[in-house]
């Protein structure tokens, strides 16, 4: 009989976690994970944002117990992952992002229900359940559509609604959105808040290349390159973690009488050329604003040299801002792996 956990306990917790493997042809050892420490709280949606090769994929499957760890422990909805997997497969769900799932000559209802048996969900439960799920992901229309006869998003929108047919504790999310148009993926990020918010303990684990979604969605974030953790916090302390100010683009005419140098030194702060525009003769200008800088007085400044600025736009620091500083490069650049 399976035992429950204190309901305190947290729904996903990891100490020291670690994952390594061997070198090709005698090379040194590939270290995926180097000692992560995770604590997710039961009801949050809990962000996992890395660069490529960071080792989010490594982490996403030690936790749903497809890979040992090398060392180190996890626990999901208060039990090991490795010397209690059972009890850790009944409390989750997964949903990978371009994953190629199901029986091609199963209809979409029959792939979801069959799915709903492996974790003995009672069929009274289990059809209202998938009807539902078809009618969030918009496959009501193709529920008795063979699989094989899916284009690539109506597969991943099945994928999706797999992951929620069991109830589970703790759900994975592994790019989640992948494949899917715009309003699509708009939709199933409003369906997991409300889902998340319907029942209390429910439990997301979120990996994106949408910052934007990971923004919108998550309560906290972790980011984590080259198998450790950078920093984890709120969206929004993430943000404040970069130097504050404004960041500001101007257009300026090309062709005028400064240079880099006499500009970085007018407006008193490292400045970045952008795109030209030859069809305007102009040039984007990039710089952040410090705290409590005023526009007017680097805009005067520049003037003043001779730079003549034809537009302006600025922006708040973003969560992609706060990553780049904290990583030091884009979500889309290689890792380490």
């Amino acid at each position: 009989m399976s035992r429950s956990p204190d309901s305190s306990t947290p729904a996903v917790e990891t100490r020291g976690l670690r994952r390594s493997y061997p070198g090709p042809r005698g090379a040194p050892e590939v270290v995926a994970l180097a000692g992560v420490d995770l604590r997710i709280e039961r009801g949050e949606v809990f962000g996992l944002l890395g660069p490529n090769g960071a080792g989010k994929t490594t982490c996403i499957k030690i936790l749903n117990t497809l890979l040992f760890p090398s060392g180190g422990e996890a626990r999901v909805a208060g039990f090991d992952v490795v010397r209690e997997a059972n009890e850790v497969r009944r409390r989750i769900g997964l949903v990978s992002g371009g994953e190629n799932s199901g029986y091609g000559i199963l209809t979409v209802r029959e792939c979801l229900w069959m799915f709903s048996q492996f974790y003995g969900v009672p069929s009274s439960v289990a059809w209202p359940r998938i009807d539902r799920l078809l009618e969030v992901t918009g496959l009501t229309p193709l529920a008795r559509t063979r699989i094989n006869r899916l284009s690539t998003g109506q597969r991943q929108k099945m994928n999706f609604a797999r992951g929620f047919v069991s109830e589970p504790e703790v759900l994975f999310l592994d790019e989640p959105t992948l494949g899917m148009d715009v309003n699509a993926a708009r939709m199933l990020r409003e369906f997991v808040l409300s889902w998340v918010r319907e029942r209390d303990g429910r439990t997301v684990l979120l990996t994106t290349h949408y910052m934007a979604e990971a923004d919108q969605m998550c309560d906290r974030i972790a980011i984590v390159d080259r198998g450790r953790v950078l920093a984890s916090d709120t969206p929004a302390a993430l943000r404040r973690s970069v130097q504050g100010g404004q960041h500001v683009e101007l257009e300026v005419r090309e062709g005028g009488a400064a240079e880099s140098g006499s500009i970085q030194a007018a407006v008193g702060v490292p400045v970045v050329w952008g795109a030209p525009h030859p069809e305007r003769g102009t040039r984007t200008l990039k710089f952040r604003l410090p705290e409590g800088g005023v526009l007017g007085d680097a805009l005067r400044a520049l003037e003043e040299i001779g730079v003549a600025v034809q537009g302006i736009s600025t922006r708040e620091t973003s969560l992609e801002d706060a990553f780049i500083h904290i990583v030091g490069r884009a979500l889309d650049d290689e890792g380490a792996e």
